[in-house]
């Protein structure tokens, strides 16, 4: 029997290389290398969606082929925690009537403030958006470290950053909710500081969200930077466009692959297109191309 499956994917791989298309290739029985279903094209609606009320958001990534959206806070979908239940509710079955998963909630809320007042409203938010998460079938929220201010020690910082998070870990459990969290800031979308906070969470549904920055290609560049945050890496990844010549995705895609990451790549897309959805589709297809 295990020479018949060898003799199989031998038929394949010959078949490959002498240019049979993959139309025309049985899928259930090729090797996870060739699934197209190794990650899962989203949206983050920081600039693309911004303006699109749910509906729209919804039917434009039905029809760009993208299958999950992370919501941004403060855009005109208006999914907030201002929603009562039946609202909410409504939200829900918006999207389980849809192709379209709602993955999260994009938020603002940072743990890095030195002012003890601040700090406990941030995080008296989050609990109340994991809350809203929820109760409209998403799956974890996004929050950020956003600096290591001026006259505070860097470990002080850090360590309130990842106590912080330990307690909204905590909360989210409950709700069974993921913490989201973006490599972003001054100084703290640097993956040796991310790599110092996450050294001190302790909660599991805590996880990195990388987000592609240009400090990712300081040195030791980006396999040594990746490999050292990588057992952290959550169920969402950013990228923004594609086709930019400014970062290596052709090479981040392949350090994804060799860890098997079958998650979500969310497109934050920065430019502004005249035609949003032509340009949807445009990164849909560079995606496919891609994996």
């Amino acid at each position: 029997m295990r020479r018949n499956k060898y003799s199989r994917r031998q038929f394949i791989a010959r078949s490959l290389a002498a240019g049979i298309g993959l139309a025309a290739i049985d899928h259930m029985h090729l090797p996870d290398l060739y699934s197209r279903e190794r990650m899962k094209f989203g949206l983050v609606t920081y600039q693309w969606g911004r303006d699109w009320d749910l509906p729209t958001l919804i039917a434009n990534c039905e029809k760009t082929g993208y299958k999950g959206v992370e919501l941004r806070t403060e855009h005109a979908h208006k999914v907030e925690i201002n929603l009562n239940s039946i609202q909410r509710e409504e939200v829900k079955k918006r999207f389980a009537d849809s192709n379209v998963k709602c993955i999260g909630y994009g938020s603002n809320f940072e743990y890095h403030d030195p002012d003890p007042a601040k700090l406990r409203d941030n995080i008296v938010k989050t609990r109340e958006y994991i809350k809203l998460c929820s109760d409209i079938g998403a799956t974890g929220i996004k929050v950020k470290p956003n600096d290591l201010p001026d006259g505070v020690p860097r470990e002080k910082t850090i360590a309130q950053i990842a106590a912080a998070l330990n307690e909204v870990g905590r909360f989210a459990v409950d709700f069974g909710q993921v913490v989201r969290v973006e490599a972003h800031g001054n100084h703290t979308q640097e993956l040796p500081n991310m790599k110092a906070i996450f050294e001190q969470v302790t909660q599991s549904n805590v996880r990195l969200c990388w987000n592609c920055n240009d400090t990712d290609l300081l040195p030791p560049g980006l396999e040594g930077n990746f490999s050292s945050v990588k057992r952290w890496i959550g169920d969402t990844l950013h990228v923004r466009e594609l086709d930019s010549a400014d970062y290596p995705y052709r090479q981040l895609f392949g350090l994804l692959s060799k860890i098997e990451y079958k998650e979500w790549i969310l497109l934050e897309a920065r430019t502004e297109p005249a035609d949003r959805i032509a340009a949807m589709k445009q990164q849909k297809q560079l995606f496919d191309g891609l994996i």
